[in-house]
């Protein structure tokens, strides 16, 4: 059964929020790794290792935090 327009503009909207969400999570990688990654370099990660290096900057902003030490 085919979809009517509007469930497909419902759709193309939804994904739409996704793909903004993921670039502004990609985003943010690379402005915490400041430089270190390109963009098109965190494209090309897997999920794993988007999921590591995320933990391994919550940690580094929770010992900042901790610490009193500048971050940013």
């Amino acid at each position: 059964m085919p979809l009517s327009v509007d469930k497909i503009l419902e759709e193309s909207k939804k994904l739409e929020g996704f793909q903004k969400e993921i670039k502004a999570e990609l985003l943010k990688l690379c402005w915490y790794m400041r430089g270190s990654i390109t963009l098109e370099e965190a494209y090309n990660l897997s999920y794993e290792d988007k999921s590591l290096i995320g933990d391994i900057i919550k940690e580094n902003l929770e010992t900042t935090k901790k610490s009193g030490m500048p971050f940013f």
